[in-house]
C-alpha cells in the first residue's frame, strides 16, 4: 500500500509499505478521504514536539472498515466509519474524569503512532465512528477538525446572549464560527484577521461582523463593544493580553494554540474582570455530537472545502494549504 511518511523532518516520501493488519480490539480502515491540518505541516516541517518519526501522518480520515482484530465484531467489516485519533488508557486521572484528550499515557494517530495519508489504516474500534448514509464521503473526514470547536465550546457554554470575538479565520477559526452561530446561535460573531480573502471566507461561515486588524488596532475597530466570550484560533502568544483587554468583565476566553513563548499578561488584567480563561486540547469524545450536527445541517463543513487533490500530490497538496492562505482552506486528499 501507499503511505505517506515524514521519515525525518522536511523528509516527505511516498513510500510503499505492508498492508497492516488489525491487533486485538482494533479494525483496519480502506481510506477514502484525508484532510490536512496544520499539525500535519508541523510534523513534516519539525515543528511539532510530540511527534515521533519516521510518521505516516494524517488524523483527519474517513474510508470502510475492510478487516477486525481479535475481539471486534465481523458484521463491522463494510461501515463507514470516521476515525478519532485520540487513543487513551482508560484508567488514569485525566481518563476517569472524562478528559481522555490529555491521557497520561496520550497517543495521537498520525502523531505518536500511524496516522490515514494511507492507503490503509488501523485503529482502535472505540475510536472508528459510524458515519451516517446522509454525510457524503468526500465530507467526513471533516468531522475531526469540528471536534476541536465543540471541545472549546462545551468549557466556554455560549449563549444567545454572547457577543463573540474569534481571532483567525483559518480553518480552526471557521469552525469555531459555524458551531457559534449554528449549534449555539450566538448574537453576535466577530472575526479579526489579516487577510481579506480569509474574512470573506469568515462571512460566508456566518460572521456577523469582519475586521481587519492587519493595519488598524483591534481595540478602535470594536468601538466600544465587549466581547463576553473570546477564542483565540490564530494561537500567537500575544493574543491573551490582548483579549483581557477587550473583554467584558465576566467574560470567557479559550485558547487553543501550543506556543512555547511566554504571553505577558498580569493577574490584575484577568483577575478585575474575573474572566474565567480555558484551554483546549483535541477532543473528549466530541466525535457522536459532532456528527449529529453534520445530519441536523447545524454546521456546513461543505463551506471549509476549498481543494481535493489526489494522494499521490501530497507534496504540492501540503505547500498550498501552507502557503495560499488567501484562496485554500481544507484541503482533502483522495486517496482510494
Amino acid at each position: 500500500m501507499k503511505s505517506v511518511v515524514i521519515e525525518t523532518p522536511g523528509n516527505l516520501i511516498i513510500q510503499e509499505r505492508p498492508l497492516p493488519q488489525p491487533t486485538a480490539n482494533e479494525v483496519r480502515v480502506k481510506v477514502s478521504y484525508a484532510s490536512i491540518c496544520g499539525s500535519d505541516v508541523h510534523i513534516w516541517h519539525g515543528h511539532n514536539p510530540f511527534a515521533k518519526y519516521p510518521r505516516v501522518i494524517g488524523h483527519e480520515f474517513f474510508g470502510i472498515i475492510d478487516a477486525v482484530g481479535e475481539g471486534v465484531d465481523v458484521s463491522r467489516i463494510g461501515e463507514r466509519v470516521a476515525v478519532d485519533p485520540v487513543v487513551s488508557c482508560g484508567h488514569c486521572y485525566p481518563c476517569s474524569v472524562g478528559r481522555p484528550n490529555v491521557c497520561s499515557e496520550l497517543q495521537v494517530i498520525g502523531v505518536h503512532r500511524d496516522g490515514g495519508f494511507s492507503e490503509y489504516a488501523c485503529a482502535p474500534a472505540t475510536n472508528a465512528y459510524r458515519i451516517p448514509d446522509s454525510i457524503p464521503d468526500k465530507l467526513a473526514s471533516l468531522v475531526e477538525p469540528f471536534t476541536i470547536a465543540a471541545n472549546i465550546t462545551a468549557f466556554l457554554q455560549p449563549t444567545a446572549k454572547d457577543i463573540a470575538l474569534v481571532y483567525g479565520a483559518g480553518p480552526m477559526g471557521l469552525t469555531a464560527v459555524q458551531v457559534l452561530k449554528g449549534v449555539y446561535n450566538v448574537q453576535q460573531v466577530i472575526v479579526a484577521d489579516r487577510l481579506p480573502e480569509r474574512l470573506a471566507m469568515a462571512k460566508e461561515n456566518g460572521a456577523d461582523m469582519i475586521l481587519d486588524n492587519s493595519q488598524t488596532l483591534l481595540s478602535d475597530l470594536l468601538n466600544g463593544i465587549q466581547p463576553t466570550l473570546i477564542i483565540d484560533a490564530a494561537c500567537h502568544p500575544s493574543i491573551l493580553a490582548e483579549a483581557a483587554s477587550l473583554a467584558s468583565p465576566a467574560a470567557r476566553i479559550g485558547l487553543l494554540g501550543f506556543s512555547g513563548e511566554p504571553s505577558l499578561i498580569t493577574q490584575q488584567s484577568l483577575t478585575s474582570k474575573e474572566l474565567s480563561l480555558f484551554t483546549s486540547r483535541l477532543n473528549s469524545h466530541r466525535f457522536p455530537i459532532v456528527i449529529e450536527w453534520m445530519v441536523k445541517g447545524f454546521i456546513k463543513p461543505g463551506k471549509l472545502v476549498t481543494h481535493y487533490v489526489p494522494l499521490e500530490n501530497i507534496e504540492k497538496a501540503m505547500s498550498l494549504f501552507e502557503k495560499d492562505q488567501r484562496n485554500c482552506c481544507k484541503v482533502i486528499l483522495s486517496v482510494n
